[in-house]
């Protein structure tokens, strides 16, 4: 493993799904007991007035989640903020962008703030700031490549 130091404007690492899985949305309405159709029923999504299968706005913050997770690997994530702006389609390409944009101390180890993004298709569609805390042994920014 690689790192980079973490400073304030430290990018994190990209990463990104290739395409947001039909199934796997319909796995995961099923798992929240998610019954609305515009998740798994594509003429449901359509009567609705969207264009194709909506993923779940939880499973759009677990990306952003696994992102500053990849970046910090053993850091503890320990506060999140998200603002919906958009909606993910079935079969779109999705990326995680991101930049540390405070680094501070406490007691425990030091604390580093990252603002993110999920971008699909050029177009943010979920954007806020998760808190990590990194203990003592870890000073940096994951920057292997995946």
């Amino acid at each position: 493993m690689t790192t980079t130091p973490v400073e304030v404007g430290t990018p994190l690492p990209r990463w990104g799904v290739a395409a947001v899985d039909p199934a796997r949305m319909k796995v995961l309405a099923l798992l929240l007991r998610d019954p609305n159709p515009i998740h798994f029923d594509v003429a449901a999504a359509r009567r609705s007035g969207m264009p194709g299968l909506v993923n779940q706005g939880p499973s759009n913050m677990a990306m952003l989640v696994n992102a500053v997770q990849r970046a910090f690997p053993s850091g503890r994530l320990t506060g999140l903020r998200m603002r919906l702006t958009g909606r993910v389609l079935a079969g779109q390409a999705v990326e995680v962008v991101g930049e540390v944009v405070e680094v501070g101390t406490s007691p425990a180890g030091m604390t580093v703030v990252c603002r993110v993004r999920l971008v699909a298709e050029g177009s943010t569609v979920l954007q806020g700031e998760a808190d990590v805390l990194l203990l003592p042994d870890e000073g940096g920014v994951d920057d292997t490549e995946h």
